[in-house]
């Protein structure tokens, strides 16, 4: 199912098609205001129909309005791909209509109406440059109009003119916002998508670093044990190789199912996220053969979380625990994971010696703080008054789920 609403009716039809329609609609009220119509007197109007027969002319008139027409169809097909050529026409193909079958002695609003939207079309599809020329051929063929009747002693519609100048200024004014909104929206577009490229570099970032700081750190803890007692204990060097085996190997499969969870949600075809709090019992295992005990607390009704909950809270907890094995200096710390109506709250709390966060660049703490940050939820973390260190996060539940 389509996601994109259908185009609109002015996107649907051609700026050729437009402007034809424009200059048919202008051109047939020329010819139908040279009518005097019942209860109209002649004057103060002028001899509108004194010597102007529109449904009845000679055969030059006749030739002029078709060679209007046939500049009319050039410029539908040239508009698009040569606007200055095509505008060109058009304001000859008004010129000629006014000294043609019309005969009045200024060029009228109506006969410049489709000058006036092809030139829309232009300053709202090509460049400023270009909408510019178009607008200067617009005001030379009616400065030049104006000029010449001028130079000959002839009558000029001054006022009229004015509107028909009006008229050019507000349509290139009109077509230029249009095209300035649009090249507006193609940047705001070009920025969301370059931020949701940054954002979900960021995302896998933090899901690399969760995933293997956690693992190095309990590989590493098995394998210092194991080269301690490897000569004096066999047995219990053998179990923390067995703990390194099996450490590694879960990564691995955290790996591959990382990369094809992107390559699913490249392709569209993304499915239950990569981990979650049903995991936190393989956690604590891993842990536990790495020498720390960790105890789970859970508190309040269990219920299916959204998954960026559930996968948050996971590597909050995930994170601190693999902090406790590598930084605090302590075999045992502590978890608790409540559900609220309305939020989930997650503590890990150790008695440690340590820090809590280790040296470097604390990248842990950063994205726990970032994840709780994207939920609009609340983090903390830091030394506790009495020892040890202590991780607090409250992630909202949305109320639908």
């Amino acid at each position: 199912m389509p996601t994109t609403p259908p185009p609109m009716l002015v996107q649907r039809v051609t700026p050729g098609a437009w402007t034809a329609l424009a200059w048919c609609v202008s051109t047939l009220y020329s010819f139908v205001v040279q009518i005097r119509w019942p209860g109209e007197q002649l004057q103060p109007w002028g001899e509108k129909s004194h010597r102007i027969e529109p449904f009845s002319m000679d055969h030059r008139e006749q030739a002029t309005l078709l060679l209007a027409a046939a500049l009319l169809a050039g410029t539908c097909r040239l508009l698009t791909r040569r606007p200055l050529t095509s505008m060109t026409l058009l304001v000859v193909s008004a010129l000629v209509l006014t000294n043609g079958p019309l005969h009045t002695t200024s060029i009228a609003p109506e006969q410049y109406l489709p000058v006036c939207v092809a030139l829309f079309f232009t300053a709202a599809t090509e460049a400023r440059r270009t909408s510019l020329f178009a607008a200067g051929l617009a005001l030379t063929g009616l400065l030049g109009y104006i000029g010449t009747r001028l130079a000959l002693g002839l009558r000029v519609g001054t006022s009229v003119e004015a509107v028909v100048l009006m008229m050019i200024v507000v349509a290139w004014v009109i077509g230029n916002s249009r095209r300035q909104e649009h090249e507006h929206t193609e940047q705001m577009r070009t920025r969301i998508a370059e931020q949701a490229v940054t954002a979900e570099r960021l995302r896998i970032a933090r899901e690399l670093h969760d995933m293997v700081a956690h693992s190095i750190g309990v590989v590493a803890f098995q394998a210092g044990a194991a080269r301690r007692v490897i000569d004096t204990q066999p047995e219990g060097a053998r179990k923390a190789l067995g703990a390194i085996e099996d450490t590694s190997r879960e990564t691995l499969a955290g790996l591959r199912r990382m990369l094809g969870a992107l390559h699913d949600a490249a392709s569209g075809d993304a499915e239950k996220p990569i981990a979650g709090l049903e995991d936190v019992a393989v956690l604590v295992e891993n842990v536990r053969n790495a020498g720390v005990r960790v105890d789970v607390e859970w508190r309040g009704e269990r219920r299916p979380l959204p998954p960026e909950v559930d996968l948050s809270a996971f590597r909050i907890i995930q994170e601190s625990v693999t902090n406790v094995v590598k930084h605090s200096r302590t075999q045992q710390c502590r978890v608790s994971v409540v559900f609220h109506p309305a939020e989930l709250s997650v503590v890990i709390v150790d008695s440690g010696s340590g820090n809590g966060r280790g040296e470097g660049t604390g990248y842990g703490i950063a994205g726990m703080r970032d994840r709780v940050k994207l939920l609009h939820g609340d983090f903390t973390a830091g030394p506790r008054p009495e020892g040890g260190y202590r991780v607090t996060a409250r992630l909202p539940i949305p109320m639908e789920v």
